[in-house]
């Protein structure tokens, strides 16, 4: 006799969600920190709030795909600066293309950067890591950005949900007149501000223009349910 399947049985279990493990749980200087596996896919959450996943990168690799393809035409070896490694996406796009000089991974949770270099996450951003033009700076990018000397030609940065709505508070204040003031001072001139965002936000727009920011635009990535993530462009004048 053959084994009976109830094809009924088998939709329902289908539609179920894996229930997550909880791979890690961190208590640092901005408070938890949390890594969770979820069927085949991780998850970081942040103080109780979901932060990002690995189930779609799209809108991480957009954000380095369109600050390179924003930069002045000619433009040989530019330098980036990513805020924030998170699940490791906009890295491994960087270390992909092989136009990109210098990339600096600015992530002030070591927790991250662990679960990076010797943890689960290491089969996403391994190589990337290991990429000669690969630093990692463990430090906060408000901090760097006040402190650090250096330009870059792009500045992409994905360090919370967006300039609507922020998971740790301090936060807000990359978004504000003095944050993006010291964003498009750290940009060379013609270089390229990419910041992303789990919404559209025309009040950021206005924002980038008040502080003296050129070409603003947003581009969007389309999402199953609710409104598209996007990713806010402006430039630096030359």
């Amino acid at each position: 006799m053959e084994p009976r399947t109830d094809t009924a049985d088998t939709f329902i279990c289908a539609m179920i969600p894996p229930a997550h493990v909880t791979l890690d749980r961190r208590e640092g200087p901005f408070g938890e920190v949390v890594l969770r596996e979820r069927g085949e896919h991780f998850e970081i959450i942040a103080n109780g709030c979901f932060l990002m996943d690995t189930s779609d990168g799209r809108s991480e690799r957009l954000l380095i795909d369109a600050a390179l393809a924003a930069l002045p035409a000619g433009r040989t070896g530019p330098s980036v600066l990513i805020g924030g490694l998170g699940v490791g996406f906009s890295l491994v796009r960087a270390a992909e293309e092989e136009r990109w000089g210098r990339i600096a991974v600015v992530e002030r949770e070591q927790a991250i950067v662990d679960w990076h270099r010797r943890g689960p996450l290491d089969r996403i951003s391994g190589a990337a890591l290991a990429d000669p033009r690969t630093e990692v700076l463990h430090t906060d990018l408000l901090d760097h950005l006040r402190t650090t000397t250096e330009r870059y030609d792009a500045l992409c940065l994905d360090i919370d949900n967006g300039p609507d709505w922020t998971v740790t508070e301090e936060n807000g204040s990359l978004y504000s007149p003095t944050g993006l003031a010291r964003c498009l001072d750290r940009l060379t001139p013609g270089g390229v501000l990419a910041v992303w965002s789990a919404q559209p936000s025309a009040e950021f727009e206005q924002a980038l223009r008040n502080a003296g920011f050129t070409r603003v635009r947003t581009e969007e990535v389309a999402v199953a349910r609710g409104v598209p993530d996007v990713v806010h462009l402006a430039s630096k004048g030359s």
